[in-house]
């Protein structure tokens, strides 16, 4: 099994290169994607300035993996191993910081500014509808005028037959009821007129907010639609500040106090106790009046203590930004940004795996690695070594005899002789 995984290991190793390279160059194109629209300048130097960031990146990236793919499966040792795994660590977030973030950048940049886009249309919609409705609010104060209006015209119209005074004519008390129907009545004609110019508004709010979708939803390059998008914007911001300015809440405030504060009651000119009731019914005007102002002014003041709209500014945002502001609706967009650069360290696990599986496992015999030819040259020369090894056993047991046996004397007959 070891040797099948080894084999296996060895056949891998250019597939192994070539899946390096080709990740690579992947995070470097989408890298240089990504850092193009972050810099400002000459085309030239932009250009030149994104490839060498972008090859740079592919470099590291490359040469990372490559080294933590020879040294971490091979290294035994766990001090080692622990150390080249926090390096692993180390080294991916890095290759985040400087690569990931781009690739997203360059994967969901556009859609990301979509988005971006998308969020302030609603917001402005947001704005342009509370604002109608702030100056459309004063309008509702309107059919109480023309209810007072009309109440002291039918009593100026009463007075003239007597109903009031008991005398009929056109005297002080008509004059005063026709009056302050007069001022209600121009009140209320102010307040209608307020109507068409803040429908006026409205609608040509209503229409920049239509090009602003249009602009969302259009295929064109996002750069220039963001651009057109913020002058839309501007345009909507002032149309936005005339609708609060074209309430007539203050106006309708201002008109009630003074219907009080400006009320002088005309000197009765009956005889005898004519004068007494018109003075009697003067006054009770009078009353009738500062109820009628009190709750114009309430109800105009309250109007008035609603929270202005405060509309955002647009801001535009290159890819970079808008994908890191809306992070959480781009997920997808932001894994295959990491696992281009990640990718390598399952390669590397893998191998880890393998290496260890190899290590658990004994090491293979030499005859395991060996070709038929030279299994047999093998045993031919074992048994050459076994002959040479017999022959020398034998050669070493044998009694020894010299060859020049007869020339030589015996010791003990040499001996007997020189006695």
């Amino acid at each position: 099994m070891s040797l099948a995984l080894r084999d296996n290991v060895a056949r891998i190793e250019l597939t192994t290169k070539v899946t390096l390279g080709v990740l690579a160059l992947a995070s470097g194109v989408y890298t240089y994607l990504g850092v193009r629209d972050l810099l400002n300048g000459n085309g030239t130097v932009v250009f030149f300035a994104a490839v060498i960031y972008s090859v740079a990146v592919s470099i590291g990236i490359y040469a990372f993996w490559t080294f933590l793919m020879k040294f971490l499966p091979q290294t035994r040792e766990r001090q080692a191993r622990g150390l080249l795994f926090a390096c692993m660590g180390l080294g991916s977030m890095m290759i985040i910081a400087m690569s990931a973030w781009l690739n997203a950048s360059a994967l969901a940049g556009a859609a990301a500014i979509q988005q971006h886009l998308a969020v302030a249309v609603q917001a402005y919609t947001r704005d342009l509808d509370r604002a109608h409705n702030n100056a459309l609010a004063a309008q509702s104060l309107l059919p109480d005028i023309q209810m007072a209006s009309t109440r002291f015209s039918k009593l100026a119209e009463a007075e003239r037959g007597g109903s009031l005074t008991g005398t009929s004519g056109s005297g002080t008390v008509v004059q005063l009821l026709t009056q302050m129907s007069n001022q209600l009545g121009n009140l209320g004609q102010e307040v209608g007129g307020s109507a068409d110019k803040v429908k006026a508004l409205f609608d040509q709010g209503s229409k920049h907010l239509e090009k602003m979708r249009e602009l969302v939803s259009d295929r064109g390059p996002i750069n220039a639609r963001s651009d057109a998008f913020g002058k839309e914007a501007m345009s909507l911001m002032g149309v936005i500040a005339k609708l609060q300015q074209t309430s007539v809440a203050p106006s309708v405030k201002r008109a009630a106090d003074g219907l009080v504060s400006g009320f002088i009651a005309p000197a009765a000119g009956g005889r005898g106790d004519l004068a007494d009731r018109q003075t009697s019914v003067v006054g009770k005007v009078e009353q009738a009046v500062a109820s009628q102002a009190k709750a114009l002014s309430d109800a105009s003041q309250k109007i008035l203590d609603t929270p202005p709209v405060e509309p955002a500014r647009f801001q535009s945002l290159n890819t970079a930004e808008a994908v890191v502001r809306y992070a959480g609706d781009f997920i997808p967009s932001w894994a295959g940004a990491i696992s281009i650069d990640l990718m390598p360290a399952v390669l590397v696990l893998i191998l880890c795996v393998v290496y260890a599986q190899i290590r658990r496992e004994n090491e293979p015999d030499a005859a395991d690695t060996m070709t038929a030819a030279q299994l047999l040259a093998a045993l031919r020369l074992a048994r050459d070594v076994e002959q040479a090894q017999a022959a020398y056993a034998t050669a070493a047991l044998a009694p020894s005899v010299p060859a020049n046996e007869d020339k030589v004397t015996p010791l003990t007959r040499a001996v007997g002789k020189k006695d």
